[in-house]
């Protein structure tokens, strides 16, 4: 790895850092930021990709006792049982869409031109 590689590993790690928190596209923000940089190409998609899944599983480990209670508590607490299905209703209709629309999901909207 170059050490323009490193700067630009950098520079993304920065932007994703400050955008994923915030109520902006932090996947739009990456795609506007591998533009400008000149980085495509599937390693660029792949470290996009392993940078966002940073970034879910320190979610994940900061509601990781959340979590836990809710996984342990699904056949005998009301409260976890809901929460597990407000999880599955606010997932099914993203994944329905993305089932359908995933060709013009990948050829438009990860565009920079649409971001």
């Amino acid at each position: 790895m170059h050490s323009a590689d490193y700067l630009s590993a950098g520079l993304l790690g920065i932007v994703e850092g400050l955008t994923e928190f915030l109520p902006v596209s932090s996947t739009g923000h990456l795609i506007l930021a591998d533009s400008l940089l000149g980085i495509e190409g599937p390693e660029s998609k792949l470290f996009d990709i392993v940078i966002q899944l940073g970034a879910i599983l320190a979610v994940c480990w900061v509601y990781r006792e959340r979590f836990t209670h809710a996984a342990l508590g699904l056949t005998s607490d009301p409260i976890s049982q809901r929460f597990v299905a407000n999880v599955v209703i606010a997932f099914l209709p993203a994944a329905v869409a993305g089932v359908f629309a995933y060709r013009l999901i990948k050829d438009v909207l990860f565009s920079p031109w649409v971001v």
